[in-house]
């Protein structure tokens, strides 16, 4: 990964190159696209706003025009630098004039927060367009299933339906943050070796922050449904903040103990394969805000 990091900073054709060509290969793996972001993130984290919307736009018109030759059409590469490429412009440069990475998520999760207020703004009932989607992508679940299984398959679905607004902003904004982390663990190794590491260890959200959301969470509990429906869709994506800094308390204790060499690796195989745990990690991480846990978990002597 280095070596693209390298070659990234070579001059302004080859961060295009990568951008747009792995902005294309990420049709047929999504998860590619952290890569292609990264790559926009890292020449503007290096060389400022400038060069970083040079690369944003000039990538923007090679994804277009292989988008066009191979897919008929170019409003992909439109679609994909408003929605991936913009953002993580915009908080790459949130990151390189503020130095605090905190502020860079806090930052990426209002932008979330903005796409839910958007979505019920201009969609009464978004549950109904997402219902539909659900039932779209279930219907190969149902085939072979007993009446019961169906109907509990119809039933999950209605309940899910009702917060994929915030599932999806949350992803997306997961999907930024972990673009802008690549690029920066990439500046980190190529000019500051371990800076990256110091940096993730030491998030810790801010306390107005962390008060909104909690008083978000009090009015989300004691409201009717449908203002209820709106406020966890918007915790959904506040939580993606408290996801990243329960990560790096539990890494930092981790780290500290006897065991760490296998403990860390362990946290991230567990929060990939256990879902459940990431309510324990938004916990951590929300409680840090008062405990400031890191210190709590230091060894003696540290």
């Amino acid at each position: 990964m280095q070596f693209l990091a390298a070659f990234i900073m070579k001059g302004r054709m080859q961060a295009m190159t990568v951008a747009s060509s792995l902005a294309l290969f990420s049709l047929l793996f999504p998860p590619i696209s952290i890569v292609s972001s990264a790559s926009l993130a890292l020449v503007t984290l290096r060389r400022g706003a400038g060069e970083g919307m040079y690369v944003l736009v000039c990538s923007c018109l090679a994804a277009g025009i292989l988008s066009l030759l191979l897919l008929g059409n170019y409003q992909y590469s439109l679609m994909y630098g408003l929605a991936f490429w913009l953002p993580v412009w915009l908080i790459s440069i949130v990151l390189r004039e503020g130095r605090h990475l905190v502020v860079a998520i806090e930052i990426a999760v209002l932008l979330g927060v903005a796409a839910v207020f958007s979505i019920y703004s201009f969609q009464e009932h978004p549950a109904q367009f997402w219902r539909q989607v659900l039932e779209f992508m279930i219907q190969p679940m149902l085939s072979g299933q007993s009446d019961a299984a169906v109907e509990q398959i119809h039933q999950s679905a209605d309940t899910l339906a009702h917060y994929m607004t915030g599932v999806a902003a949350a992803g997306s904004v997961c999907g930024l943050l972990l673009g802008l982390f690549l690029a920066r663990w990439w500046q980190a190794a190529l000019f500051n070796p371990g800076g990256f590491r110091s940096e993730f260890l030491a998030l810790r959200a801010h306390m107005p922050f962390t008060l909104v959301t909690l008083a978000l969470m009090a009015v989300a509990w004691l409201s009717p449904e449908g203002i209820a429906e709106f406020c966890w869709n918007v915790l959904l994506v506040a939580f993606v903040l408290y996801v990243f800094v329960g990560t790096a308390v539990l890494h930092a204790a981790f780290a500290n103990s006897k065991g760490g060499r296998f403990m860390v690796p362990f946290l991230y195989i567990t929060l990939m394969l256990v879902p459940h745990v990431t309510a324990v990690v938004v916990l951590c991480g929300l409680s840090d805000t008062w405990l400031d846990l890191r210190n709590k978990f230091k060894p003696n002597g540290a």
